[in-house]
């Protein structure tokens, strides 16, 4: 590999440091990819406090660190778009604050509150995750499923105009206080409970802040309105709300809508032709991570929270019904075998839905139903219902990585191994085994695509002047080491992450420093 500079496009912007200088931090000699859509060049990058002062051909600069990247690939901190993050960024032990299941993949900043779980109290819970330490930048949303639940609990129906008013009023509270936008998961109760017209009118209190819509739409196959309907449904909500439209871990589930991506593209591909900004983020697995209830149980089975679930378990009638549903959700994703229990410290961990079937003389159903009875702590909810459900057809992924709106992201939740290994997993087998993409493709859309889509200012991007978020990998050895069995292994061949200009990881190894931050918005008009 041969690369050609652009040398007044890498040097373009503030903050250069001049040759002769003393910085902080040189990484020196590697092949760098800035994030742009630009050729790879060869040389350094240099670093002064958080950020980046150089980057072009090897110089003779003295430095306090010299970083040897000959041989690696150098490239901004990878920008997670959708991650489930509390076990390592809100332990109760401070040492798991490191968040080493991304840092160990090179990944910089992460994008929370997805799935319309998001606080609502955006600055409180900066102000904790600042004062505890984290190791890993954080993007906030605030969530509509924590909104509608503290204003309407679990109940699946409308709420009043008052109800409706502070549903509103949550939601501006918290774009006031640095949220990124406003995310939804209308595929789960009892944010499905909420007609379309109740999120548009919620979602414009985001919009009229500059905030942006990030769904986990209502149905991803076929469960209720059908994915394509879905699709166009978040659009159409983006579109009256005045703002721009990121869809969630982008996928065709089950086996009933396999094969539909041309069709999905075709939607999207659609709006943004209309003028409408409308992206997407993927995770490179054909598994998906979600919980035996919202897999398998239907949704109004599990209106007003989980002793009501228990109470209509017990009602002969009642869970006769449920259980034919529950039947016809568990065909819908490809059958007894496709689900595979991932709750950590069960009987059944590890194990397909199946198996413990046969080994309990169940039907699978039952089987669900006996794992479901089972509840937390605080009996409010299935204490061990975690699964990886396989429901997604490789040509699917393909065609829909292959899309440049579509950006990558974990949506990395305990129990799945792409809590630990997405990003090496994606360059691995998508890169370099399969060719599905190129090395720039994967990079660029790890990086500054994704930040162009959150707008996350001065992140994504090796320029002078950005924040130095800045990942060192070795192409040969970057791979994931998490599987099915055994997700929580750490990836392998990241030799330095850097997280605002602090180094964070060293080798595979977690330095100890916490020096990520809250990533909050300037406030905006109408705050006040």
């Amino acid at each position: 590999m041969k690369p050609m500079f652009a040398l007044a496009a890498l040097l373009a912007g503030p903050a250069v440091a001049q040759a002769g200088t003393t910085v902080d931090v040189v990484i020196r000699g590697g092949t760098i990819y800035t994030g742009a859509s630009t050729a790879p060049v060869t040389g350094d990058v240099e670093i002064v406090g958080d950020r980046i002062v150089y980057v072009g051909p090897t110089r003779d600069t003295r430095a306090k660190q010299v970083v040897d990247a000959r041989h690696r690939i150098v490239a901004p901190g990878f920008i997670d778009a959708h991650t489930h993050p509390d076990t390592y960024i809100r332990a109760a032990d401070v040492r798991q604050h490191v968040n080493l299941p991304w840092l160990a993949q090179g990944v910089a900043t992460i994008v929370t509150g997805v799935d319309g779980y998001g606080t609502p109290d955006v600055a409180a819970d900066a102000r904790k995750l600042t004062a505890g330490g984290v190791g890993t930048n954080i993007v906030p949303f605030v969530g509509f499923g924590a909104v509608r639940t503290r204003v309407l609990g679990r109940d699946d129906r409308a709420p009043t105009p008052a109800e409706l008013a502070r549903e509103k009023a949550l939601v501006a509270g918290a774009m006031c206080q640095g949220a990124t936008g406003f995310s939804t998961g209308l595929f789960y109760a009892p944010q499905s409970y909420a007609k379309t017209e109740e999120v548009i009118a919620v979602a414009r209190e985001a919009a009229s802040r500059g905030g942006m819509y990030d769904s986990h739409q209502r149905d991803e196959s076929n469960y209720t309105i059908g994915l394509i309907a879905s699709t166009k449904e978040a659009i159409r909500i983006g579109r009256e709300a005045g703002m721009p439209v990121h869809i969630a871990h982008l996928k065709a589930l089950g086996v009933d809508v396999q094969g539909m991506a041309p069709t999905l593209i075709a939607t999207i591909e659609a709006a943004r032709r209309a003028g409408q900004e409308v992206t997407a983020d993927q995770y490179p697995w054909l598994a998906s991570g979600s919980s035996v209830d919202a897999a398998l149980v239907p949704g109004w089975a599990v209106d007003g929270g989980y002793a009501r679930m228990i109470a209509r378990f017990d009602d002969p009638a009642t869970l006769a019904k449920i259980k034919a549903e529950m039947a016809e959700n568990l065909r819908r994703r490809g059958g007894r075998e496709s689900i595979l229990l991932t709750a950590q410290g069960q009987p059944w961990t590890g194990r397909t839905l199946g198996q413990m079937a046969t080994l309990w003389k169940l039907s699978p159903v039952d089987a669900a139903i006996r794992i479901l009875r089972v509840p937390n702590r605080d009996r409010t909810d299935p204490a061990g219902s975690a699964i990886a459900s396989f429901n997604m057809a490789d040509r699917d992924v393909d065609l829909l990585m292959q899309q440049p709106w579509v950006v990558t992201s974990s949506d990395g939740s305990d129990g799945h191994p792409r809590q630990w290994a997405t990003f090496p997993k994606k360059y691995r087998t998508y890169v370099v085994e399969r060719k599905v993409i190129t090395l720039a493709d994967f990079i660029r859309r790890s990086t500054g695509a994704t930040a162009d889509i959150y707008r996350i200012a001065r992140r994504g991007y090796l320029r002078p002047g950005y924040f130095a978020d800045v990942v060192v990998f070795d192409p040969a050895r970057y791979a994931p080491r998490a599987d099915y069995v055994h997700p929580r292994v750490a990836s392998a061949g990241v030799s330095a992450l850097f997280v605002n200009g602090k180094l964070a990881l060293r080798d595979g190894a977690a330095t100890g420093a916490m020096p990520g931050r809250v990533l909050l918005r300037a406030t905006p008009k109408g705050c006040s």
